[in-house]
């Protein structure tokens, strides 16, 4: 069967796990599996704030199946209590993203529990939230050749014990909500998730959160001048795609915040192809975009005042008779020229041409753009955290603490002048990736590249090529793509 002739997914919809409080141990939770967070290792405090009337054997059960580690769960089985297991969680430290973590343990030592009764630290409500919801299995969309293992299935019901904030509660759920969006969508092979498919995915997407959506096709793309993302999408049977979707809350007029994600629905590196090891993950060569679209779709929920706009650049990078080749001359949005070094460095080709469609367009307030851009960033800084970049001190600054907060921290790495010359042609206004050979500073030639189509704007440039990928389950983290940065845009919103 051919990619065309697929049967069509449904549109993807990612609902949130359904979440309720109370003060103490309910009295019909025999089925339940009870977690309790305790920075300082005061057990006795936790069980007692958490389970009042707790019988006294139960310390010498602690005793006997041995507190956790830093990091680490004990889980205890409970015969005739009020729960059927006690999960122990002892959080690496006293912030967010250390019970995050723990909370995330503590989901995945549930399993596939009815419901989880989780006693959160009080300022932390946000987080283990998102712990609890990241954590669970993998989304994928697409044909599914075996069924889930039983352990990895999610989780039917969340109870904080206590008095969580609402705010918080409502944050963490929809900023987990935002993620698995973008996770999913990620996930989704190839031969499913084309530029179409995602352009169909943000319309139904963007129309039910209510925001005003635009697709532009290739016919409108040739007729406004988008040669970059054309260009990309040349070899491809599957057309490209530039997708807009806007939040304007009431009669909101100042400038927007434009958003700008990555939306390359497969890489195979086109006629400068990948190596067989660098394609596999390919299908989450789009993360960006899908990051983009999950924090457009929370927008609303979360009451985020301000205007905001999302462009998602859709092309797959194929090889083909049309393919675009080293050594052409693409001409952007605007007419800026650029002059093709090697067509595996496709990514800064479609983010120009939205980066220019937004400065010259859109008037922006502050543009952001997000991609697994270059490997040169994972290289230099891993899976841990992302490099960024930023022309203006204070926004980039902002950005970096919501991402601090959501456990998605950010490197600042320079815009080094010196090494601007290196994006000079003899046949374009701009090389797109500098001297033929390399000479290193991969990540910063590419933020260079960008910068020239910002219209001078205040912007930052998030570069997640090795954070947006996990290998396995780790942390918060589950294996496959991790929609890094998606809780941070949102939180950065919400606060802006």
């Amino acid at each position: 069967m051919s990619p065309s002739a697929l049967p069509p997914l449904p549109v993807i919809e990612t609902q949130p796990l359904p979440i309720d409080a109370a003060a103490v141990l309910p009295a019909d939770a025999a089925a339940a599996y009870a977690v309790l967070l305790a920075p300082d290792a005061d057990w006795g405090g936790a069980i007692a704030q958490a389970w009042p009337g707790a019988p006294a054997e139960l310390a010498a059960l602690i005793d006997a199946y041995g507190a956790p580690a830093a990091g680490k769960t004990t889980t205890i089985p409970l015969v005739g209590g009020p729960v059927a297991r006690l999960i122990l969680a002892a959080p690496a430290g006293e912030d967010g993203n250390a019970a995050r973590s723990a909370a995330a343990a503590a989901a995945r030592a549930a399993g596939k529990a009815s419901i989880l009764l989780l006693q959160a630290p009080e300022p932390y409500a946000a987080a283990v939230v998102e712990g609890v919801v990241l954590a669970g299995p993998t989304v994928h969309l697409g044909p599914q050749t075996r069924e889930p293992d039983d352990t990895r299935r999610a989780l039917g019901r969340l109870i904080l014990l206590g008095a969580p904030d609402p705010g918080q509660v409502r944050l963490g759920t929809e900023c987990a909500r935002a993620a698995q969006t973008a996770r999913a969508l990620a996930n989704t092979p190839s031969n499913v998730k084309n530029p179409p498919w995602l352009a169909n995915q943000a319309r139904a997407i963007g129309r039910a959160a209510g925001l005003r959506v635009t697709v532009w096709d290739e016919k409108a793309l040739a007729r406004d001048g988008f040669g970059g993302i054309l260009a990309v999408g040349s070899g491809s049977v599957h057309e490209a795609r530039l997708v807009m979707l806007e939040h304007r809350p009431g009669a909101a007029t100042e400038p927007p915040i434009v958003l700008v994600g990555k939306g390359i629905t497969f890489d195979t590196g086109g006629l400068n192809v990948k190596p067989a090891a660098g394609m596999l993950m390919m299908k989450t060569d789009m993360s960006g975009s899908a990051i983009v679209l999950g924090v457009m779709a929370g927008l609303k929920a979360l009451g985020v005042r301000r205007r905001v706009i999302g462009l998602l650049p859709l092309a797959e990078n194929a090889m083909g008779a049309a393919s675009y080749r080293p050594g052409d001359v693409v001409t952007h949005y605007g007419g800026t020229t650029a002059e093709i070094g090697n067509t595996d460095a496709e990514g800064r080709i479609v983010l120009a041409d939205a980066l220019a469609y937004a400065a010259a367009e859109l008037d922006p307030a502050a543009l952001v753009d997000i991609a697994t851009l270059t490997g040169h960033a994972r290289i230099a800084l891993a899976s841990a955290m992302a490099p960024s970049y930023g022309t203006d001190d204070a926004l980039h600054t902002r950005i970096r603490d919501a991402f601090a907060a959501a456990g998605e921290p950010l490197w600042p790495m320079p815009l080094v002048e010196d090494y601007r010359s290196s994006l000079e042609s003899d046949v374009a206004d701009l090389s797109h990736i500098g001297p033929i050979g390399g000479q290193g500073a991969g990540s910063i030639l590419a933020a260079l590249f960008l910068r020239e189509f910002t219209g001078g704007r205040p912007w930052v440039h998030l570069d997640i090529a090795g954070t947006g990928r996990s290998e396995s389950d780790t942390g918060f983290l589950a294996k496959g793509a991790t929609g890094y940065g998606t809780r941070g845009l949102l939180r950065w919103l919400v606060e802006e």
